[in-house]
C-alpha cells in the first residue's frame, strides 16, 4: 500500500513539475518577448492601448498554479488505470503505427476544441458563470499569464478532457505531450494582447478557420461572443462569432504605425 501511495505521489509531483515548467516557460516567455523585447516593433499589433496592472498578472500566475495542481490530480486517474492494466489504449495506439500517431494528435486537438466550445458556453450560463468562470473573466484585459487562471470548477472541466480522451481513444503518451505543448502555446499566445496572425491584403485572416488573438481578446472584452479555442468553426456554425470580429482583426493587423499617425496629426495651438 505504501509503495502504491508513493508511486501516486511521485506521479503527481512529476506531472506538476512538467506542467508548471511548461506554463512558466511559455507564459513568461511570451510576456518577455512581446511585452518587453518586441514591445516597440510590435506596437502597431497591440490590440488594446492599455496594459493590465501588475497585481492582475501576479494573481493570474498564482491561480494558474492552482489550476495545474487540479490537472495533475486528474492525471492520477489515467495513471491509476494504466498501472492497474485497465488502460490498454497506449499499447493499442503504438501497434497502429506512426500514421495513427499523427492522426490521433489531430483528432485530439479537434475534439478538444469541440469540448472547449460547448463546455465554455455552458459555464457562461448565468446560473454557472459566477462559480465556474468568473475568475477567468476578471482578466478583462488578458495577459499571457491568464492562460490557466480558472475557478476550481473550470479547472476541473478543462483538466478532465485528457483522461476522458485517453479512456475512449487509443492514444500514445507522447501524443499527450505534443497535445499539451500545442495547447499551452495557443493559450498563451491567444491571451497575449498582440495580434500575431497574418492577414490577407483585404485585412481578413490568412487562415480564416483558426482563432486569432483578436478573436479571443474580443471574448474577454464582450463575453457573449467567440467561445472557440483553436478554430472558428463552432462560432460560425452556431452564430456566436462577434459581428465586428473581422473589422477588429483588420484594425489590429493594419500596417500603419499608430505612433506615426499620432505624430502626423496637427498639434493643438
Amino acid at each position: 500500500m505504501s509503495d502504491t501511495l508513493l508511486a501516486f505521489g511521485r506521479n503527481w509531483l512529476g506531472g506538476m513539475q512538467v506542467d508548471v515548467t511548461r506554463y512558466v516557460i511559455f507564459s513568461v516567455g511570451v510576456w518577455l518577448v512581446l511585452w518587453v523585447m518586441l514591445a516597440a516593433p510590435l506596437a502597431n499589433r497591440k490590440i488594446r492601448d492599455n496594459r493590465p496592472p501588475a497585481r492582475q498578472l501576479l494573481i493570474e500566475f498564482a491561480v494558474s498554479i492552482r489550476s495545474i495542481m487540479i490537472f495533475s490530480t486528474l492525471g492520477l486517474l489515467t495513471f491509476g488505470l494504466f498501472r492497474a492494466g485497465l488502460l490498454p489504449g497506449p499499447y493499442i495506439a503504438k501497434s497502429w503505427g506512426p500514421a495513427w500517431f499523427w492522426t490521433s494528435l489531430v483528432l485530439m486537438i479537434i475534439a478538444h476544441d469541440a469540448w472547449f466550445y460547448w463546455t465554455h458556453r455552458l459555464i457562461h450560463d448565468r446560473r454557472l458563470f459566477r462559480r465556474f468562470h468568473r475568475q477567468h473573466h476578471r482578466s478583462n484585459n488578458p495577459s499571457p499569464f491568464t492562460a490557466y487562471s480558472f475557478d476550481l470548477g473550470e479547472a476541473f472541466i478543462n483538466g478532465v478532457f485528457v483522461p476522458l480522451w485517453m479512456i475512449l481513444v487509443p492514444t500514445q503518451w507522447p501524443v499527450i505531450g505534443l497535445f499539451m505543448l500545442h495547447q499551452i502555446v495557443r493559450n498563451t499566445i491567444g491571451h497575449s494582447g498582440y495580434e500575431l496572425f497574418p492577414a490577407r491584403k483585404d485585412g481578413r485572416p490568412l487562415i480564416p478557420w483558426l482563432t486569432t488573438v483578436t478573436h479571443h481578446d474580443l471574448h474577454h472584452a464582450q463575453a457573449g461572443w467567440n467561445y472557440g479555442l483553436y478554430f472558428t468553426w463552432w462560432d460560425k456554425l452556431m452564430g456566436t462569432e462577434h459581428p465586428d470580429y473581422l473589422k477588429r482583426f483588420s484594425e489590429a493587423t493594419a500596417r500603419k504605425d499608430r505612433q506615426r499617425k499620432a505624430t502626423s496629426s496637427p498639434s493643438p495651438a
